[in-house]
């Protein structure tokens, strides 16, 4: 069976950019108020950040075909995603306010963390695929006046680690090791694997 669009269950601006990059035709499926979607992304105790980001994401899949079947809207693929930043084995999720984003940011400064997203797809059939993009990201050393000027951009807020590669925080990324789509949000080679093997036409 062959699909020429899929369901993209995330508010990501970002995600939607990089399907674009692919050539794929998508549409929202977005979380109703009914639903609480920040719940799925609540860390368990002791839980390792590759464990965290694969359960997340297939909670957020499982939530999205739910929301399809609800809805009653035409039968397609779901694709969801779920990135996370790590400073050892601390998982950094998105900032609560401005002093947590600061804190964040101020933890990365002169730090080798590691950028994990996983990505998920399903279609109505039932065929489930997944995979595990895991970059490694360098920081220079930020004076603390720098980062308090990027916080009150809010460019930190909505992003795992307090921060976004392609904003003005890639001046403070000394190198890259892996996937900068991965980074990004949607690590696209490994997408574009994901949606051929469920025959997706992009």
């Amino acid at each position: 069976m062959s699909f020429d669009f899929l369901y993209l269950a995330s508010q990501s601006p970002r995600r939607r950019q990089l399907l674009e990059q692919l050539g794929v035709r998508y549409e929202l499926l977005l979380p109703g108020p009914e639903e609480d979607a920040e719940g799925l992304e609540a860390v368990l105790p002791h839980e390792v950040p590759e464990h965290y980001v694969a359960r997340v994401t297939q909670a957020k899949l499982g939530a999205a075909l739910n929301r399809l079947q609800a809805r009653g809207l035409t039968p397609a693929p779901v694709l969801c995603s779920d990135t996370t930043v790590a400073l050892g084995g601390l998982i950094l999720g998105k900032p609560v306010d401005a002093e947590d984003a600061l804190q964040t940011l101020s933890r990365l400064a002169g730090q080798s963390h590691r950028v994990i997203t996983a990505v998920a797809v399903a279609t109505p059939a039932g065929q489930s695929e997944a995979a595990l993009n895991d970059s490694t990201v360098d920081f220079a050393d930020v004076d603390a006046e720098q980062l308090r000027r990027y916080v009150a951009s809010g460019e930190p807020f909505g992003k795992a680690g307090s921060y976004a590669i392609q904003s003005q925080a890639a001046a403070w990324i000394s190198r890259i090791e892996g996937s900068y789509s991965g980074i990004m949000g949607l690590p696209l080679f490994e997408t574009a694997q994901l949606l051929r093997k469920i025959g997706l036409r992009f």
